[in-house]
């Protein structure tokens, strides 16, 4: 087996975690793209995506978790989860461990989705190429179209659930109070501080997301707006 032969198809945002150098080091054919779901694409129908120990903390407090999984599942025969870092972190960034155990439960015994462990990003990037090469034979497009849900209420969800620090049970409260989500996006910080269980720093941070000016803005039509607001 060749690894120049192989191909892994990786998301832009995985630049910063060494693993795409660690994996050009030793001659794999690397795509950068960015990828909608999933961090690595490793043959036609597995994908694997991987969190820090941290980062999964966090995507099960805020419920993104679950909702990748669904996408995951929905888009991909063979998904994976890799789960790299020392697991001793989860009692230094919360005091109910189970809270993580329940939900590794729910991703294996639920969406039926397997969980691989690593250490660091090397060992990260050896298994990559493992999976890789495992799946050599299969053919097909790496890269397809994502199925979009037609479910109107579970597209609601999963747009709000796009906000800082929402997951599925505030995104829930949101449109309890609010009715649409574009009511939930011209509502004011002190409108949705009021959401029972958000307060005032998480309004603020969505606020600033929802207002900061973003760097893809045009100069012409920065240009445009500086005269409208003349």
């Amino acid at each position: 087996m060749k690894l120049e032969n192989l191909r892994i198809i990786v998301d832009e945002r995985e630049r910063k975690s060494g693993i795409p150098d660690l994996l050009k080091s030793v001659g794999i054919n690397l795509e950068m793209k960015t990828l909608p779901i999933g961090d690595y694409i490793v043959a036609p129908e597995t994908v694997v995506e991987r969190k820090s120990i941290r980062d999964l903390l966090s995507s099960i407090f805020d419920g993104r978790l679950y909702d990748q999984c669904t996408r995951l599942k929905e888009n991909f025969q063979f998904p994976i989860v890799v789960i790299e870092g020392n697991v001793d972190e989860i009692e230094e960034i919360t005091d109910n461990p189970m809270i993580f155990y329940g939900a590794l439960s729910k991703v294996v015994s639920e969406f039926k989705i397997p969980l691989i462990p690593t250490p660091n990003a090397s060992h990260t990037a050896k298994l990559l190429v493992s999976l890789c090469s495992q799946n050599e034979s299969i053919q097909g497009p790496y890269l397809k179209k994502i199925k979009k849900s037609n479910d109107l209420e579970k597209q609601q969800l999963s747009t709000l659930c796009s906000l800082p620090g929402i997951g599925e049970k505030f995104a829930v409260r949101m449109l309890e109070k609010f009715g649409t989500p574009i009511k939930v996006f011209t509502a004011t910080t002190s409108e949705l501080a009021k959401v029972e269980g958000l307060g005032e720093a998480r309004s603020k941070k969505i606020k600033n997301v929802l207002e900061s000016k973003s760097k893809y803005l045009k100069k012409s039509n920065q240009k445009t707006l500086h005269d409208i607001n003349k």
